[in-house]
């Protein structure tokens, strides 16, 4: 055993809740019909924050997850404590998603994360946790609560299971240095709006009681990656959608899961239908939702970019395409970036300005314009395999409030690309697992 995990099982020694008995899960109808709809919370929203700190804020996320993701590269096939760090940033989410924990329920806001699996919140007894805005969870006060034993496939499915007196222990590092440790269990979470209120039974997660790092104004992750132990995976229904508004906007966004995930009302534009593409395996990470991304156009013109610079390196699993609920704005590999950059220079009729190396826009032009100047601004589209997504302009363009530049919302990356939130707000976005289907059309999310 190593001394951390060592280290882990003699902290937790003391806890009560690791007695707890083990029961088989709960039989429940779902998938089917099953669904519910929530609303998502930007994590700045309601925080006080200008137009230019919220943007200053997303950009410098968005800047810490993508080192993160790109960091996978990293990671020793076969090392068992390597394999566990789940380079997802805990801190670096962008929306929460309200659940009920326990009987009676609990509300908390979690991350809502795309790119990992784990569901967990901080509970008490808390030997080291970081700030909430409610209360930690205590599993002392719900009856339906109970630890899950060690010869479980759920203990099983975990990245590096740990096992204390037959109880199973999780341990989660995330790339910021953020961290999770304590006891994996089953317990009793209600989700939904109240016209769709749904309370599904022996849901597994992680009851943290050693955690690390920032949990960006929730209590916790839900995890709605492709693994085993997400909450698409648990709940047995493998769709969900949602329609994220701009997060300048006060407006909150709309998650829809199972029945309720569907696109065919919701196209109140003239942009086109429906469009659809594969999910990509990755078979290093396959947990995430991987793109078969092909090319990019800009004003018309289709970029000379080879389409290796989008695809999954076969030998290590480096590189490819992430679409990312968590990650603002969006990185492309640098031969594509280049190419993307020096055709919005050749295409745009203002004078570029200078940017520090620290910056993460570095496309960013004089604005405004001089006086009775007219400004065009060329179309960038996204070709996929079956799909082009045009972009909108308020998703590729806007004003950074540092040098109050008009920029670029996408920058270079050392390793694989990454669509953000930012290029697909104001599209409902479905992810149909059983189909292995990633399906958009343009909406308005404010109003849906």
């Amino acid at each position: 055993m190593t001394r951390l995990a060592a280290a882990i099982l003699v902290v937790l020694l003391p806890l009560p809740l690791l007695l707890s008995a083990v029961v088989g899960a709960a039989a429940f109808p779902r998938g089917g019909g099953f669904g519910f709809e929530a609303t998502l919370r930007h994590v700045d929203a309601d925080a006080g924050y200008t137009k230019a700190e919220l943007l200053a804020r997303a950009v410098s996320r968005s800047r810490a997850r993508a080192a993160t993701l790109q960091s996978l590269a990293a990671l020793a096939p076969g090392d068992a404590i390597t394999a566990v760090r789940i380079l997802v940033r805990a801190s670096d989410g962008e929306y929460l998603m309200d659940m009920g924990i326990g009987t009676p329920p609990r509300y908390y806001s979690a991350i809502l994360d795309t790119g990992s699996d784990l569901i967990w919140t901080q509970c008490a007894p808390c030997l080291l946790c970081v700030d909430q805005p409610t209360p930690y969870y205590d599993p002392t006060q719900s009856p339906t609560y109970r630890a899950i034993g060690c010869s479980s496939p759920v203990c099983n499915a975990l990245y590096y299971p740990l096992c204390f007196q037959k109880v199973c222990v999780y341990q989660y590092f995330y790339g910021d240095s953020a961290s999770t440790a304590g006891v994996l269990a089953n317990e009793t979470f209600t989700f939904g709006t109240n016209a769709t209120r749904v309370t599904v039974p022996s849901i597994s997660f992680g009851c943290g009681n050693l955690n690390a790092g920032s949990l960006a104004n929730g209590s916790g992750m839900v995890g709605f990656g492709r693994g085993s132990l997400s909450l698409v995976s648990q709940l047995g229904s493998p769709r969900f959608s949602y329609c994220l508004t701009s997060f300048l906007s006060k407006v909150p966004s709309r998650l829809y899961f199972g029945a309720y995930a569907t696109l065919n009302s919701t196209n109140a534009s003239t942009s086109g239908p429906v469009q659809s593409t594969p999910f990509v395996v990755n078979p290093a990470l396959p947990t995430m939702y991987f793109l078969n991304l092909t090319g990019i156009s800009v004003g018309g013109v289709l970029l000379p970019i080879d389409p290796a610079v989008f695809a999954i390196n076969d030998t290590d699993g480096t590189g490819g395409t992430i679409i990312d609920s968590g990650t603002t704005i969006t990185y492309l590999a640098e031969p594509a970036y280049g190419a993307v950059r020096a055709a919005f220079v050749s295409q745009i009729k203002l004078p570029l300005l200078n940017v520090t190396d620290a910056s993460v826009l570095d496309t960013c032009f004089k604005w405004p314009p001089p006086p009775r100047q007219s400004l065009t601004l060329p179309q960038v589209v996204f070709h996929f395999d079956g799909a082009d997504m045009e972009l909108p302009l308020p998703n590729y363009m806007l004003v950074e409030p540092m040098s109050g530049g008009l920029c670029l919302a996408m920058a270079t990356s050392s390793d694989g690309s990454i669509i953000g939130n930012f290029q697909h707000q104001n599209f409902h976005v479905l992810y149909d697992l059983e189909n292995s289907l990633l399906s958009f059309v343009p909406a308005p999310c404010n109003l849906i």
